[in-house]
């Protein structure tokens, strides 16, 4: 049977010099919990550690409020634009384990709008750090509004944090739901109460 090969070549980029230094410690790390980085499943673990530490904390190295000003129009529309169901991929700060959930984003225009996929972008910029979920949805209601400075905006995180399920309480199936609100989305019951009405009945 002829042996094909499949037409594929992966491309990654990476700091050569940062993922030796991070591979170093991760060798370490595998030492201190008594494993042996030299057997043959984990020698090239500490390099694929560092590699995927540094895709998912790539958000440091973006400007959240740069990538919505690369796509910025002039618009009179003054109802609401939402983005909801984003997915999250991020990193607790406190045990550097995951937690992952959706993000729902709308704001209300001031003669200005963004492209829709910059808002999802902004999201995985700052999902891509360090986190707490309250900090992340704070970011990313402050970077909208002061990229568009638009009547107001919404933020509604749920996410399942893995420090919950994985280690201490180990309480499966735990959610947590946070929300910020900026402008009309505080002050007006209604437009509040609509936002939360479209992402989903359960947060009515």
């Amino acid at each position: 049977m002829e042996n094909i090969k499949p037409n594929y070549t992966r491309e990654e980029s990476y700091d050569s010099e940062r993922i030796e230094k991070l591979a170093y410690h991760y060798r370490e790390i595998l030492s201190l919990l008594g494993e042996d980085p030299t057997r043959e499943g984990l020698i090239k673990t500490p390099e694929r550690v560092a590699k995927a530490m540094s895709f998912v904390t790539k958000g440091y190295s973006q400007d959240p409020v740069e990538i919505i000003n690369s796509a910025i129009f002039r618009e009179e529309y003054q109802q609401m634009v939402l983005v909801k169901d984003i997915e999250i991929f991020s990193m607790c700060e406190h045990h550097m384990m995951p937690f992952v959930g959706k993000a729902h984003v709308a704001y209300i225009p001031n003669g200005r709008i963004t492209g829709l996929s910059k808002i999802a972008r902004v999201v995985e910029c700052y999902a891509r750090r360090l986190q707490v979920q309250e900090r992340l949805t704070v970011q990313i209601r402050d970077c909208i509004q002061k990229a568009l400075n638009p009547i107001g905006v919404a933020v509604v995180i749920e996410a399942s944090h893995m420090c919950m399920q994985m280690r201490g309480v180990e309480k499966l199936g735990s959610a947590t739901t946070t929300s910020a609100f900026t402008g009309i989305f505080l002050k007006d019951t209604r437009t509040r109460e609509e936002f939360l009405t479209l992402i989903s009945n359960k947060y009515r």
